[in-house]
């Protein structure tokens, strides 16, 4: 496929690159001048996006994507997908999609969960909100550049998915940094800890499969000081945009609401930003209840 890429961060940068190994046309434009390997560098995004059967964008937030839109919506070519792998409010996804289907594209909303690790490797879990004619012809995009793409409805739902999701996530990633520095205050050995947890009822992705606490469990960030998998500030976020669309739809979301806080705190106020958001665990260990 000829295919527009706009947004080459940390993230958008791998995905093109192995959409071009696949045998792609990849055309991509990013607004700090960063490229991707193999792929066509455009002068602007509307540029990127001319004849594209799919244009894929990777943006920071809501109002940039809508800005993007604007610009490449009508130089689109009718027919063609507009494929947006940002995490961003249900409203600006919903907004988009309604902007592209006036125009006659199909428009899917597909926020990734794997990090930049995935998104390098190409495993990549892609949540995804659109038309059913639309996600079948990116199907073969999303078998490049991640492991899993699952269809969660109408346009929207892809963004819905993706913040349910990060809110259980940052909710279990405290309760089990929490769990940790009670037990060492308890005289309890992190392995043992993390031993019987991992196999009880305690058991959660964020103990299992990216333990918080250094020389336990699979390799972590926390096996490399902290330097980030997903950053903390990236979790502020997606709590933002949790709460944001708890607000919304009159949601009784008070764990996520106390996330959000602990998140803002230690990104804001304390030394998470840079660090990944499972440092949550020597934060708690410096504190105590006064």
């Amino acid at each position: 496929m000829k295919i527009g890429f706009i947004g080459l961060g940390n993230m958008g940068a791998p995905m093109a690159a192995n959409l071009v190994k696949a045998g792609h046309d990849v055309t991509g434009f990013d607004v700090a001048g960063a490229t991707a390997e193999g792929a066509t560098v455009a002068k602007n995004a509307a540029e990127a996006a001319t004849g594209a059967d799919v244009v894929i964008t990777m943006l920071p937030n809501g109002a940039i994507l809508r800005e993007i839109a604007d610009q490449i919506i009508p130089t689109m070519t009718e027919g063609a997908v507009f494929l947006d792998c940002s995490t961003v409010d249900v409203d600006s996804a919903r907004a988009v999609a309604e902007q592209a289907q006036a125009a006659g594209l199909s428009a899917l909303d597909a926020p990734v969960s794997g990090g930049v690790g995935g998104a390098a490797g190409g495993t990549l879990t892609f949540m995804v909100g659109g038309d059913d004619a639309g996600f079948a012809k990116a199907a073969p995009l999303f078998e490049v550049m991640g492991q899993k793409a699952v269809h969660c409805g109408p346009s929207g739902n892809g963004q819905a998915a993706k913040i349910c999701n990060n809110m259980i996530l940052g909710v279990t990633m405290i309760a089990t940094c929490e769990a940790f520095a009670l037990a060492d205050k308890l005289g309890l050995a992190r392995e043992a800890m993390f031993d019987v947890v991992s196999t009880s009822s305690g058991y959660s992705w964020s103990m299992n499969a990216y333990c918080p606490a250094p020389g336990v469990g699979p390799q972590s960030p926390a096996d490399n000081g902290y330097l980030p998998g997903f950053a903390a500030e990236l979790m502020l976020k997606d709590l933002g945009l949790s709460q944001q669309a708890a607000d919304a739809a009159d949601a009784d979301t008070p764990m996520g609401a106390a996330a959000l806080e602990l998140y803002k705190r230690f990104v804001e106020d304390e030394d998470g930003r840079g660090k990944d958001f499972s440092a949550m665990l020597p934060r708690f260990e410096k504190r105590t209840q006064s």
